[in-house]
């Protein structure tokens, strides 16, 4: 279970960092054509997802690394779930439904994380 965590958790901090990183830094209009729904939302609230998002990923990591607060981890994955609670509802509300296909995947994986960190801390 251990190794699953890592792989897990591994993927889903290089996706965070990622796209954290882009919504923290880059301008809207070089995120728009990655991430319409940007031109609704009020630029800080979309500086503040993507600082969630880079604390989450760093949350995956560093305290299980550590072994300093490991429940740090799952607490790290619940909130990156909602994150995509969030990702979802704007979708949905944009009438992108089509589009959450990203947002599901992303929930779901947060939520094994969550789980597997469980499993072994």
């Amino acid at each position: 279970m251990e190794l699953a965590y890592w792989i897990v958790a591994g993927l889903l901090a290089v996706f965070y960092l990622y796209a954290g990183g882009k919504k923290a830094v880059q301008s809207r209009e070089r995120l728009q054509p990655m991430m319409g729904w940007v031109d609704t939302i009020p630029m800080p609230l979309v500086r503040t997802i993507g600082a969630l998002e880079i604390l989450g990923a760093i949350g995956l990591i560093l305290p299980p690394l550590t072994g300093i607060a490991a429940w740090l981890a799952v607490a790290a994955a619940v909130g990156l779930v909602l994150i995509q609670v969030g990702g979802i509802y704007v979708h949905v509300s944009r009438g992108e439904g089509r589009l959450i296909g990203l947002n599901i995947a992303l929930l779901i994986t947060a939520a094994a994380a969550a789980w597997l960190a469980t499993t072994w801390l």
